[in-house]
Protein backbone atom coordinates (compact mmCIF):
# COMPACT_ATOMS: atom_id res chain seq x y z
CA UNK A 1 0.00 0.00 0.00
CA UNK A 2 2.94 2.32 -0.65
CA UNK A 3 0.95 3.98 -3.44
CA UNK A 4 -2.04 4.44 -1.14
CA UNK A 5 0.13 6.05 1.52
CA UNK A 6 1.54 8.47 -1.03
CA UNK A 7 -1.97 9.47 -2.17
CA UNK A 8 -3.05 9.99 1.46
CA UNK A 9 -0.07 12.33 1.88
CA UNK A 10 -1.12 14.30 -1.19
CA UNK A 11 -4.70 14.57 0.09
CA UNK A 12 -3.48 15.87 3.45
CA UNK A 13 -1.22 18.41 1.74
CA UNK A 14 -4.02 19.72 -0.50
CA UNK A 15 -6.40 19.92 2.47
CA UNK A 16 -3.89 22.10 4.32
CA UNK A 17 -3.52 24.32 1.26
CA UNK A 18 -7.30 24.58 1.01
CA UNK A 19 -7.50 25.82 4.61
CA UNK A 20 -4.93 28.53 3.84
CA UNK A 21 -6.65 29.72 0.65
CA UNK A 22 -10.04 29.76 2.40
CA UNK A 23 -8.62 31.90 5.20
CA UNK A 24 -7.02 34.27 2.67
CA UNK A 25 -10.33 34.52 0.82
CA UNK A 26 -12.16 35.56 4.00
CA UNK A 27 -9.46 38.10 4.93
CA UNK A 28 -9.55 39.59 1.41
CA UNK A 29 -13.36 39.85 1.58
CA UNK A 30 -13.13 41.80 4.83
CA UNK A 31 -10.41 44.10 3.50
CA UNK A 32 -12.31 44.58 0.23
CA UNK A 33 -15.31 46.08 2.03
CA UNK A 34 -13.08 48.52 3.91
CA UNK A 35 -11.20 49.43 0.72
CA UNK A 36 -14.47 50.11 -1.12
CA UNK A 37 -15.70 52.35 1.71
CA UNK A 38 -12.39 54.24 1.67
CA UNK A 39 -12.57 54.61 -2.12
CA UNK A 40 -16.12 55.98 -2.02
CA UNK A 41 -15.27 58.32 0.86
CA UNK A 42 -12.52 59.97 -1.23
CA UNK A 43 -14.81 60.81 -4.14
CA UNK A 44 -16.73 63.79 -2.60
CA UNK A 45 -13.46 65.61 -1.84
CA UNK A 46 -12.17 65.05 -5.38
CA UNK A 47 -15.47 66.27 -6.88
CA UNK A 48 -15.57 69.35 -4.64
CA UNK A 49 -12.03 70.45 -5.38
CA UNK A 50 -12.60 69.80 -9.09
CA UNK A 51 -15.67 72.06 -9.09
CA UNK A 52 -13.86 74.89 -7.31
CA UNK A 53 -10.76 74.56 -9.48
CA UNK A 54 -12.83 74.53 -12.68
CA UNK A 55 -14.68 77.66 -11.60
CA UNK A 56 -11.47 79.46 -10.67
CA UNK A 57 -9.77 78.57 -13.95
CA UNK A 58 -12.75 79.93 -15.91
CA UNK A 59 -13.02 83.03 -13.71
CA UNK A 60 -9.41 84.00 -14.46
CA UNK A 61 -8.88 83.59 -18.20
CA UNK A 62 -5.90 85.97 -18.11
CA UNK A 63 -3.82 83.44 -16.13
CA UNK A 64 -2.90 80.06 -17.56
CA UNK A 65 -1.54 77.59 -15.04
CA UNK A 66 1.40 75.43 -16.20
CA UNK A 67 -0.73 72.39 -15.35
CA UNK A 68 -3.26 73.54 -17.97
CA UNK A 69 -0.80 74.46 -20.70
CA UNK A 70 -1.63 73.33 -24.20
CA UNK A 71 1.05 70.86 -25.17
CA UNK A 72 1.47 70.44 -28.91
CA UNK A 73 3.27 67.20 -28.19
CA UNK A 74 1.31 64.52 -26.40
CA UNK A 75 1.13 60.75 -26.40
CA UNK A 76 3.46 59.00 -28.84
CA UNK A 77 4.57 62.35 -30.35
CA UNK A 78 5.94 63.70 -27.06
CA UNK A 79 9.69 64.00 -26.50
CA UNK A 80 9.49 63.06 -22.83
CA UNK A 81 6.58 61.36 -21.07
CA UNK A 82 6.12 60.48 -17.43
CA UNK A 83 4.23 57.47 -16.12
CA UNK A 84 2.90 57.10 -12.58
CA UNK A 85 2.46 53.32 -12.32
CA UNK A 86 0.20 52.10 -9.51
CA UNK A 87 0.42 48.39 -8.65
CA UNK A 88 0.16 46.20 -5.56
CA UNK A 89 2.85 45.36 -3.02
CA UNK A 90 1.81 41.71 -2.77
CA UNK A 91 0.87 39.00 -5.25
CA UNK A 92 -1.78 36.28 -5.25
CA UNK A 93 -4.33 38.59 -6.87
CA UNK A 94 -4.84 36.92 -10.24
CA UNK A 95 -3.92 38.86 -13.36
CA UNK A 96 -4.42 42.30 -11.79
CA UNK A 97 -0.81 43.47 -12.02
CA UNK A 98 -0.16 41.63 -15.28
CA UNK A 99 -3.00 43.47 -17.05
CA UNK A 100 -1.99 46.98 -15.97
CA UNK A 101 1.71 46.37 -16.63
CA UNK A 102 0.89 45.04 -20.10
CA UNK A 103 -1.08 48.25 -20.83
CA UNK A 104 1.81 50.37 -19.51
CA UNK A 105 4.30 48.48 -21.68
CA UNK A 106 2.16 49.05 -24.76
CA UNK A 107 1.96 52.81 -24.10
CA UNK A 108 5.69 53.03 -23.40
CA UNK A 109 6.51 51.31 -26.68
CA UNK A 110 4.31 53.83 -28.52
CA UNK A 111 6.21 56.72 -26.94
CA UNK A 112 9.60 55.16 -27.62
CA UNK A 113 8.63 54.32 -31.19
CA UNK A 114 8.02 58.05 -31.74
CA UNK A 115 11.48 58.90 -30.44
CA UNK A 116 10.32 59.94 -26.97
CA UNK A 117 11.91 59.21 -23.61
CA UNK A 118 10.07 57.56 -20.74
CA UNK A 119 10.35 58.52 -17.06
CA UNK A 120 8.43 56.67 -14.38
CA UNK A 121 7.30 56.81 -10.77
CA UNK A 122 6.43 53.47 -9.17
CA UNK A 123 3.73 53.14 -6.53
CA UNK A 124 3.76 49.53 -5.35
CA UNK A 125 6.43 46.86 -5.13
CA UNK A 126 5.28 44.84 -8.17
CA UNK A 127 5.45 47.86 -10.47
CA UNK A 128 8.87 48.87 -9.14
CA UNK A 129 10.26 45.40 -9.80
CA UNK A 130 8.82 45.37 -13.32
CA UNK A 131 10.20 48.82 -14.21
CA UNK A 132 13.64 47.85 -12.94
CA UNK A 133 13.57 44.64 -14.99
CA UNK A 134 12.77 46.43 -18.24
CA UNK A 135 15.40 49.11 -17.56
CA UNK A 136 12.99 52.06 -17.30
CA UNK A 137 14.11 55.33 -15.68
CA UNK A 138 12.53 55.40 -12.20
CA UNK A 139 12.56 58.93 -10.77
CA UNK A 140 10.98 57.96 -7.46
CA UNK A 141 8.99 55.20 -5.83
CA UNK A 142 6.92 54.32 -2.77
CA UNK A 143 6.27 50.76 -1.55
CA UNK A 144 4.80 49.00 1.49
CA UNK A 145 1.81 51.33 1.81
CA UNK A 146 -0.23 48.83 3.81
CA UNK A 147 -3.97 48.36 3.50
CA UNK A 148 -4.82 52.10 3.59
CA UNK A 149 -3.18 54.68 1.28
CA UNK A 150 -1.59 57.62 3.09
CA UNK A 151 -1.41 60.91 1.23
CA UNK A 152 1.80 62.04 2.94
CA UNK A 153 3.61 59.00 1.48
CA UNK A 154 2.28 59.73 -2.01
CA UNK A 155 3.00 63.46 -2.13
CA UNK A 156 6.78 63.11 -2.39
CA UNK A 157 6.95 60.79 -5.44
CA UNK A 158 4.12 62.65 -7.19
CA UNK A 159 5.79 66.03 -6.59
CA UNK A 160 8.89 64.82 -8.41
CA UNK A 161 6.79 64.24 -11.52
CA UNK A 162 4.83 67.51 -11.13
CA UNK A 163 8.02 69.57 -10.79
CA UNK A 164 9.50 67.94 -13.88
CA UNK A 165 6.35 68.80 -15.85
CA UNK A 166 6.24 72.42 -14.65
CA UNK A 167 9.92 72.87 -15.52
CA UNK A 168 9.21 71.65 -19.05
CA UNK A 169 11.23 68.43 -18.75
CA UNK A 170 8.10 66.37 -19.46
CA UNK A 171 5.52 66.98 -22.19
CA UNK A 172 2.85 64.76 -20.63
CA UNK A 173 2.22 62.61 -17.56
CA UNK A 174 0.06 59.49 -17.52
CA UNK A 175 -1.57 57.88 -14.51
CA UNK A 176 -1.71 54.08 -14.76
CA UNK A 177 -3.84 52.08 -12.31
CA UNK A 178 -6.60 49.47 -12.09
CA UNK A 179 -10.10 50.92 -11.85
CA UNK A 180 -12.61 49.17 -9.62
CA UNK A 181 -15.81 48.39 -11.55
CA UNK A 182 -17.31 45.71 -9.31
CA UNK A 183 -16.21 42.68 -7.34
CA UNK A 184 -15.81 40.55 -10.46
CA UNK A 185 -14.43 43.19 -12.84
CA UNK A 186 -11.43 45.49 -12.63
CA UNK A 187 -10.26 47.52 -15.61
CA UNK A 188 -6.66 48.66 -16.30
CA UNK A 189 -6.52 52.40 -17.00
CA UNK A 190 -3.82 54.56 -18.62
CA UNK A 191 -5.15 58.12 -18.34
CA UNK A 192 -3.52 61.45 -19.16
CA UNK A 193 -2.93 63.29 -15.90
CA UNK A 194 -0.96 66.29 -17.20
CA UNK A 195 -1.61 68.58 -18.88
CA UNK A 196 -5.06 68.62 -17.32
CA UNK A 197 -7.63 68.24 -20.06
CA UNK A 198 -10.76 70.36 -20.37
CA UNK A 199 -12.85 67.22 -19.95
CA UNK A 200 -11.54 66.75 -16.39
CA UNK A 201 -12.35 70.35 -15.40
CA UNK A 202 -15.58 70.72 -17.30
CA UNK A 203 -18.54 71.85 -15.21
CA UNK A 204 -22.16 70.86 -15.66
CA UNK A 205 -24.88 73.49 -15.83
CA UNK A 206 -25.92 72.75 -12.25
CA UNK A 207 -22.34 73.19 -11.07
CA UNK A 208 -22.03 76.50 -12.89
CA UNK A 209 -25.13 77.78 -11.13
CA UNK A 210 -23.89 76.54 -7.78
CA UNK A 211 -20.57 78.36 -8.23
CA UNK A 212 -21.92 81.60 -9.64
CA UNK A 213 -19.92 83.88 -7.34
CA UNK A 214 -16.50 85.46 -7.56
CA UNK A 215 -13.57 85.11 -5.17
CA UNK A 216 -11.11 87.31 -3.34
CA UNK A 217 -7.59 85.96 -3.66
CA UNK A 218 -4.89 86.00 -1.00
CA UNK A 219 -2.06 86.43 -1.83
CA UNK A 220 -2.93 86.39 -5.56
CA UNK A 221 -4.89 84.41 -8.14
CA UNK A 222 -1.92 82.48 -9.71
CA UNK A 223 -0.74 81.18 -6.33
CA UNK A 224 -4.22 80.10 -5.28
CA UNK A 225 -5.02 78.45 -8.61
CA UNK A 226 -1.68 76.60 -8.77
CA UNK A 227 -2.04 75.33 -5.19
CA UNK A 228 -5.59 74.19 -5.84
CA UNK A 229 -4.56 72.40 -9.02
CA UNK A 230 -1.74 70.70 -7.13
CA UNK A 231 -4.20 69.50 -4.47
CA UNK A 232 -6.54 68.33 -7.23
CA UNK A 233 -3.79 66.31 -8.93
CA UNK A 234 -2.82 64.78 -5.59
CA UNK A 235 -6.49 63.88 -5.05
CA UNK A 236 -6.57 62.17 -8.45
CA UNK A 237 -3.51 60.09 -7.56
CA UNK A 238 -4.93 59.23 -4.13
CA UNK A 239 -8.21 58.19 -5.75
CA UNK A 240 -6.31 56.01 -8.23
CA UNK A 241 -4.41 54.29 -5.40
CA UNK A 242 -7.68 53.75 -3.50
CA UNK A 243 -9.30 52.26 -6.60
CA UNK A 244 -6.27 50.02 -7.12
CA UNK A 245 -6.40 48.76 -3.52
CA UNK A 246 -10.11 47.97 -3.80
CA UNK A 247 -9.38 46.13 -7.05
CA UNK A 248 -6.51 44.26 -5.39
CA UNK A 249 -8.65 42.89 -2.56
CA UNK A 250 -11.47 41.98 -4.94
CA UNK A 251 -9.11 40.18 -7.30
CA UNK A 252 -7.41 38.39 -4.40
CA UNK A 253 -10.76 37.26 -2.99
CA UNK A 254 -11.83 35.87 -6.37
CA UNK A 255 -8.44 34.21 -6.92
CA UNK A 256 -8.42 32.59 -3.49
CA UNK A 257 -12.01 31.38 -3.95
CA UNK A 258 -11.02 29.79 -7.25
CA UNK A 259 -7.98 28.20 -5.57
CA UNK A 260 -10.18 26.85 -2.76
CA UNK A 261 -12.66 25.38 -5.26
CA UNK A 262 -9.84 23.83 -7.28
CA UNK A 263 -8.36 22.31 -4.12
CA UNK A 264 -11.76 20.77 -3.30
CA UNK A 265 -12.00 19.28 -6.77
CA UNK A 266 -8.45 17.91 -6.54
CA UNK A 267 -9.19 16.34 -3.15
CA UNK A 268 -12.26 14.61 -4.60
CA UNK A 269 -10.22 13.26 -7.50
CA UNK A 270 -7.43 12.05 -5.20
CA UNK A 271 -9.93 10.32 -2.90
CA UNK A 272 -11.47 8.57 -5.89
CA UNK A 273 -8.03 7.40 -7.05
CA UNK A 274 -7.18 6.29 -3.49
CA UNK A 275 -10.40 4.28 -3.18
CA UNK A 276 -9.82 2.61 -6.56
CA UNK A 277 -6.23 1.77 -5.62
CA UNK A 278 -7.32 0.40 -2.25
CA UNK A 279 -10.10 -1.67 -3.85
CA UNK A 280 -7.67 -3.07 -6.42
CA UNK A 281 -5.23 -4.06 -3.66
CA UNK A 282 -8.00 -5.81 -1.67
CA UNK A 283 -9.22 -7.64 -4.77
CA UNK A 284 -5.68 -8.77 -5.54
CA UNK A 285 -5.18 -10.08 -1.99
CA UNK A 286 -8.50 -11.98 -2.12
CA UNK A 287 -7.53 -13.47 -5.48
CA UNK A 288 -4.21 -14.61 -4.08
CA UNK A 289 -5.91 -16.15 -1.04
CA UNK A 290 -8.50 -17.97 -3.21
CA UNK A 291 -5.79 -19.13 -5.61
CA UNK A 292 -3.65 -20.46 -2.70
CA UNK A 293 -6.61 -22.33 -1.15
CA UNK A 294 -7.47 -23.91 -4.51
CA UNK A 295 -3.88 -25.07 -4.96
CA UNK A 296 -3.91 -26.75 -1.53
Amino acid sequence: MAVGKEIRGKIKSVENTKKITKAMEMVAASKMRKAQERMRAARPYADKIRNITAHLSEANPEYKSPYLRDSAKSGSAAQAVGFIVVTTDKGLCGGLNTNILRAVSTKMREVQAGGGKVHTVAIGNKGLGFLNRIGATVLSHVVQMGDAPQLDKLIGPVKVMLDAFVEGKLDAVYLCYTKFINTMKQEPMVEQLLPLTSARLQQTEAERQAYGWDYLYEPDAPTVIDDLLTRYIEALVYQAVSENMASEQSARMVAMKAATDNAGNLISELKLIYNKTRQAAITKELSEIVGGAAAV
